[in-house]
């Protein structure tokens, strides 16, 4: 074992405690905490030394783990472990876990540091703020889980779940709620081997009833555990997702769409993405009505408007027999080439230039003036600069094709970016930059006789 998990296993008395806080196992030495530390063990301004003392090691702890200095951010920590000892109620009662915080953060990270030394350091900060047990105990088991131990986790987690001290209050029943959902995921885990494993298996196989109640077992077992937790308010994506999945899997398809519709509609849970991604991929399997497709995206779009689904969001509102879900189509192209990571996106370019077009064709020149007025002062440079113009024809002719055309029919045949790419020699892309010349002339919103 290295000498880093030795300092941390080994027991230190009241004799030892000035020395070990100022000189390290590596020999390092801080002149200026040694006056502090002696002040405080000698008495006089005790209480105004002791806080000095603490606050100073708290300080160079976390500037030392902003610049990844483990061993220094070790060295201090030495000193920090006095504030246990503090005269104030409050910080005392603060300290186990602002030492767990720290010491588990330089646990990970620390070279020398090993799994045995950091299982020493969080059974030992168990014991010593008994408050935090459990949420010691579930950080505890994800370091675990982390490192591949699974049996070790799941055991830390029983452990944990069936710990009793004083009242019990609603902050401690969530993380009982949060320790048992842990142990679900992980009986998740060994559902989901066991489901593969049944799927590899035929119905005449001797060994087929067996591993089907196999995996029943554990399914049951891992609902118990999750779906206490999934009806608090909160981010639980793994949970529910996993729950769903279990649910589809044994053919409750009510129940699934009810646990998915809640999680993404109950007010009481916070804005998530996500719970509308699920509902949408749920409904979607299950073959829903397009107007409910188009009733889940909605939402997902006024909340993350860039989000990849907008694309099968606009095919769904253009295939619509709705007036206004066409004019939303439009919008939510634009909305989608708003943003700087989605410039480059062939396929949404593809769908505004063609939808364009079409609009054009349909004389809904309104609805396009209408997206373009808000963006007429910032796309030709965002989008449509003879800088772009050079690099899209030089990385993806096709990109800068679908581009241009966009550019032209907004901006008109004057345009840079249609100029630049319209001069270009190109075999293959000859004919279409002709026909899309032709179009642009006649559909341009600028053109006068439109």
């Amino acid at each position: 074992m290295s000498d880093f998990s030795e300092e941390l296993k080994g027991p230190v008395t009241d004799d030892e405690e000035v020395e070990t806080s100022v000189l390290s196992g590596a020999g390092m030495h801080f002149p200026w905490l040694q006056t502090y530390v002696e002040t405080v063990a000698i008495g006089g301004r005790r209480r105004k030394d002791f806080a000095q003392t603490t606050s100073a090691c708290l300080s160079f702890i976390q500037e030392a783990l902003l610049k990844h200095q483990w061993q220094q951010a070790a060295e201090y920590m030495y000193s920090y472990f006095q504030t246990l000892e503090d005269s104030d109620s409050y910080k005392r009662q603060a300290a186990p876990e602002i030492i767990w915080k720290l010491g588990s953060e330089i646990l990970f990270y620390h070279p020398k540091s090993n799994m045995e030394s950091f299982n020493t350091f969080a059974d030992r900060m168990k014991n010593i703020g008994v408050m935090n047990y459990l949420k010691i105990s579930l950080q505890h088991a994800l370091y675990l889980l982390h490192h591949g131990m699974l049996k070790d986790a799941k055991r830390n987690l029983s452990e944990a779940e069936t710990w009793r001290h004083g009242e019990n209050t609603s902050s401690r029943e969530i993380l009982i709620n949060l320790i048992q959902a842990y142990k679900g995921l992980l009986q998740y885990y060994t559902w989901s081997e066991k489901k593969m494993e049944l799927s590899k298996l035929d119905k005449d196989d001797y060994a087929y009833n067996a591993v089907a109640q196999d995996v029943f077992n554990h399914s049951w077992k891992t609902s118990a555990n999750i779906s206490a937790l999934i009806k608090i308010p909160g981010v639980w994506d793994p949970f529910v997702k996993s729950y769903v999945e279990m649910l589809e899997f044994y053919g409750d398809r009510d129940g699934a769409q009810e646990v998915l519709t809640n999680y993404a509609y109950d007010e009481k849970f916070p804005s998530n993405p996500n719970a509308h991604i699920y509902l949408y991929n749920f409904l979607k399997r299950q073959k829903a009505p397009r107007s409910k497709l188009i009733s889940v995206l909605k939402i997902l779009y006024q909340i993350v408007p860039s989000h990849k689904l907008m694309l099968e969001f606009h095919t769904l509102l253009r295939k619509s027999e709705k007036e206004e879900h066409r004019k939303l189509g439009l919008e939510v192209l634009f909305g989608v080439l708003d943003f700087a990571g989605c410039t480059k996106n062939i396929t949404a370019w593809k769908y505004l230039a063609k939808y364009l077009k079409n609009i054009l064709m349909g004389n809904h020149l309104a609805w396009v003036q209408e997206e373009w007025n808000s963006r007429k002062n910032w796309w030709p440079g965002f989008h449509f600069s003879y800088f772009w113009a050079k690099s899209d024809w030089k990385e993806d002719t096709a990109l800068a094709c679908e581009k241009a055309f966009v550019a032209g029919l907004l901006l008109g045949k004057g345009c840079r970016y249609f100029r630049y790419i319209l001069k270009q020699d190109h075999q293959v892309l000859g004919k279409k930059i002709k026909r899309m010349k032709r179009s642009v002339k006649k559909y341009s919103i600028v053109n006068p006789r439109l």
